[in-house]
């Protein structure tokens, strides 16, 4: 093609472009202005796009939120009484070895799921025990899923729990439960010093049966704890207080019981 003032230009139609003469045009093969470079193999349309978004967003090919498929095998229909899938037998694992009830958020966040689906779990569970009258089941207390005994069979339980456990004190016991009981606030020294021997295993014993407790702390070296008696000691005595107790006087033997112990102890009282 010629201008009007007699120069010759190239024919550009052939090769795509349209410019002014001179201009750098692109010459046949060249990376086009874009995405690669010429000859490149350009994606599908449709076939590698993920389903619902758009193409390079990185979604999964079958729709799945990200962060959702954590690895869990399928998990069977749940059927009563059947057997378990690998999600609720690591429910059941998990509340088993728990000394405290586990909330549903620490369980979603051990397994890996939503806690949805881990309550759904737990009421699966406590279903099918109900229904096959398991000796135990798995309760919702406190905000969390333990395992506890059923009521109906307490009176087995307590049993057991009560098997070679005697429920009387012995005199050990009871000796320095009346120490306790009469020198309030005292400390285990204090109490051990008082009988001659080391009473903290029976210390253990009494705040076990709930007739004693820790009070506070004594003021001196270590700050050792001092020991009191509970209103279970008083309910055990029917007493209202522990001014109630009788006075230690009373307890002791009058003059003349004291004389006859003497007379029966001194040497040669029996005639020897």
């Amino acid at each position: 093609m010629t201008t009007a003032d007699g120069w010759s230009e190239p024919a550009w139609d052939g090769l795509g472009g349209s410019g002014a003469p001179g201009e750098d045009r692109p010459v046949a093969g060249d990376a086009p202005a874009g995405d690669g470079a010429a000859g490149e193999a350009r994606p599908p349309a449709s076939d590698d796009v993920a389903v619902g978004g758009a193409a390079g967003d990185g979604a999964p090919v079958d729709g799945t939120a990200a962060g959702e498929d954590l690895g869990w095998p399928p998990a069977p229909p749940w059927v009563p009484g059947g057997e378990l899938g690998l999600e609720h037998r690591a429910v059941e694992a998990v509340v088993l070895c728990a000394v405290e009830p586990v909330a549903p958020g620490l369980l979603a966040e051990l397994l890996e799921l939503p806690v949805e689906r881990v309550e759904r779990i737990c009421e699966d569970l406590a279903r099918d025990y109900r229904a096959q009258r398991r000796g135990f089941l798995l309760a919702r207390v406190a905000g969390g899923y333990r395992y506890q005994t059923d009521p109906d069979l307490a009176p087995f339980v307590e049993r057991f729990a009560m098997e070679g456990v005697s429920s009387r004190l012995s005199s050990a016991a009871l000796e320095t439960l009346a120490i306790v009981a009469y020198k309030q606030p005292v400390s285990r020294a204090q109490v051990s010093m008082l009988r001659g021997v080391n009473v903290d295993g029976v210390v253990r014993l009494l705040v076990q049966r709930g007739l004693i407790a820790e009070v506070g702390h004594a003021p001196g070296p270590g700050q050792p704890v001092l020991y009191g008696t509970t209103p279970a000691f008083l309910e055990k005595l029917g007493l209202d207080g522990i001014d109630e107790l009788p006075a230690v006087e009373d307890l002791f033997p009058g003059p003349d019981a004291v004389e006859a112990l003497e007379a029966r102890l001194r040497p040669g009282a029996d005639g020897a």
